[in-house]
């Protein structure tokens, strides 16, 4: 089944697009987490909270990309997935561009607050951008975004 997501085109006031560079420090982007329709209302009642581990360690992964984050969680029914579309302010990044990079797990306990992976840099198998935000308290949640079906095709719409 294929699946079209849509997005709106307007940016909260201070709001930075995605470009092709990395977040830049003390920045504020919209960022998207994808997830299933059960975690998304979890997420909205109770907030985020950091992942375990990762590629990137323990702390909130997101995406700039929208397109990344729909296919989110992947292997999981296209129908049920939903994005959550947050404004994030990054704080202090850190760029981690190879595998094994020296701070790749442990870049929170040396005063970066965002890791960020960019695209085309052979870390990601998509090859697009990737974000860890340690702390929960820098994302504020705007909407979700999920496929809803129209006409035949399925069109996302916020909820």
């Amino acid at each position: 089944m294929y699946c079209q997501w849509a997005e709106d085109d307007f940016l909260p006031p201070g709001v930075i697009r995605v470009d092709c560079e990395g977040p830049r420090n003390n920045k504020t982007y919209v960022m998207y987490h994808g997830t299933t329709s059960a975690n998304a209302k979890r997420i909205l009642m109770t907030g985020f909270g950091q992942s375990k581990d990762g590629m990137l360690g323990p702390g909130v992964y997101l995406s700039r990309d929208l397109d990344k984050a729909s296919r989110y969680p992947i292997d999981h029914p296209e129908y049920d997935r939903v994005v959550i579309k947050v404004k994030v302010n990054v704080g202090r990044v850190i760029i981690i561009n190879y595998q094994n990079h020296p701070l790749q797990k442990t870049w929170q306990y040396s005063g970066y607050d965002t890791a960020w992976v960019p695209p085309g840099c052979g870390m990601v198998k998509s090859g697009l951008e990737e974000n860890c935000v340690w702390d929960p308290n820098r994302i504020s949640i705007i909407g979700t975004i999920k496929p809803k079906p129209d006409r035949g095709m399925f069109l996302c719409s916020y909820y």
